[in-house]
């Protein structure tokens, strides 16, 4: 019996946000060695979505926007790709692509708390579990004296969990918001409004504009992969999941994406992987399984 087409979908949306997007650390990671992190978001997203929407009307579909739309695509390519993956491709320069991905698994926690604001959603008592673990798997993974003693670390670390908090928002953001009703066509203008706002923080912090025949092959190949399949596929995967399953779902990518990029991270880039971060890994994996899981859990006490 095969499965109905809507569930093959799903599946192969959350392997590319689960897969894909855990290289993506890597691939970040090696482009910032040479040329500029706002640069490397501008080309990555401008790219992608000039690309989109070539495919887009290829496939005979409509790139018309309202206003409003326009204004929602706007706003989520600014919390999602300008700030949320700008900045963090910034803070790679001070952070390991692994360690990175360890504290953007946190974004259940962010994206729990913010629905808890925003929507008045009660939070169950295993997902107070899950914040504490939360908290704690921080805390051994910052706390690490090799990290902190680094020149620059600290203000990485600290970006970084300010870009996981937008992307969080945005996530909530978009679950809601009146977008193109086709997300290839959503997600090119997320990506060309990201690109532009991208363009101009680059050229306002004066960084050069070095020429694609000036970079490495493995700078080359990074870009590359990064626009085809980090943005192109992996994202209009993510804008499908966020109108199609609850947004807690698709933040369950934080399980997967923090292991592929440890590894990738030790294996290729020979980055550190020491006890504490294995320790803080295992927690903070715990706190997102009680924060993302639905099975019923309850506390109970055993008294007079």
């Amino acid at each position: 019996m095969s499965l109905p087409r809507k569930t093959i979908l799903i599946i192969l949306a959350f392997f590319a946000i689960y897969v894909i997007w855990g290289s993506t650390y890597l691939l970040n990671k090696i482009a910032v060695t040479e040329i500029p992190p706002f640069f490397v978001a501008t080309i990555r997203f401008t790219s992608a979505g000039m690309l989109i929407f070539i495919i887009a009307k290829f496939l005979k579909r409509s790139l018309k926007i309202s206003r409003k739309q326009l204004i929602n695509c706007t706003i989520a390519g600014f919390l999602f790709l300008v700030y949320g993956n700008g900045v963090f491709i910034w803070a790679l320069k001070y952070v390991d692509s692994g360690f990175a991905a360890l504290e953007a698994s946190t974004q259940p926690l962010f994206v729990l708390l913010l629905m808890r604001l925003i929507d008045g959603k009660k939070i169950q008592q295993k997902s107070i579990i899950g914040i504490i673990l939360g908290v704690v798997g921080m805390y051994l993974l910052v706390s690490q004296k090799e990290l902190v003693s680094d020149e620059g670390s600290l203000l990485g670390m600290f970006m970084i969990l300010t870009c996981v908090l937008s992307w969080s928002y945005a996530s909530v953001f978009v679950s809601k918001a009146d977008l193109p009703a086709n997300f290839l066509v959503s997600t090119g203008y997320q990506m060309i409004s990201a690109g532009l706002l991208l363009a101009i923080t680059s050229l306002f912090l004066g960084e050069d504009w070095i020429s694609p025949l000036q970079w490495s092959a493995s700078v080359q190949w990074s870009l590359g992969l990064l626009i085809i399949f980090g943005s192109i596929v992996a994202f209009t995967a993510f804008n499908y999941l966020l109108k199609t399953v609850s947004t807690e779902k698709v933040s369950t990518s934080a399980y997967v994406n923090p292991v592929i990029a440890i590894f990738l991270g030790w294996f290729i880039l020979d980055e550190q992987l020491n006890v504490q971060t294995i320790i803080a890994a295992a927690v903070l994996l715990t706190g997102v399984y009680f924060i993302t899981s639905k099975k019923k859990f309850r506390i109970r006490f055993i008294g007079r």
